[in-house]
């Protein structure tokens, strides 16, 4: 009998799945998918009980793997706005069907503000 496990070949995501399983990855990724752009005080309103420190670290990680923009203007006070590149918006298609099952299985509830 054949093991299709071993076929399986995992490392090419391993990367990406590190950075977005980590908490709060997806629900950045979600909300800035119903978005069209955010600044960083508007992200942490949104997302209740998130500290700074970990969204800037969360914004960061996914601004390297270049799932997200983050555009600075040069004004004071600095302004900076974060949206999802076409990889970001890829990934935020695909977590759809998952954000839909999480609403299914909570009885229509979901915790991560979903804007029109």
């Amino acid at each position: 009998m054949k093991n299709h496990c071993k076929d399986a070949c995992l490392c090419p995501i391993t990367g990406i799945i590190d950075v977005v399983a980590k908490k709060w990855s997806i629900c950045i990724v979600s909300l800035l998918g119903h978005c069209a752009c955010m600044r960083f005080n508007e992200i942490k309103k949104e997302l209740t009980g998130i500290s700074p420190k970990s969204l800037s670290d969360r914004l960061k990680e996914l601004h390297e793997e270049g799932l997200i923009t983050k555009k600075v203007y040069a004004e004071v006070p600095l302004r900076v706005e974060y949206s999802l590149t076409e990889d970001g918006r890829s990934l935020f298609e695909a977590l759809k069907p998952l954000m839909e099952w999480v609403r299914t299985k909570r009885g229509g509830e979901i915790e991560v503000p979903l804007h029109s």
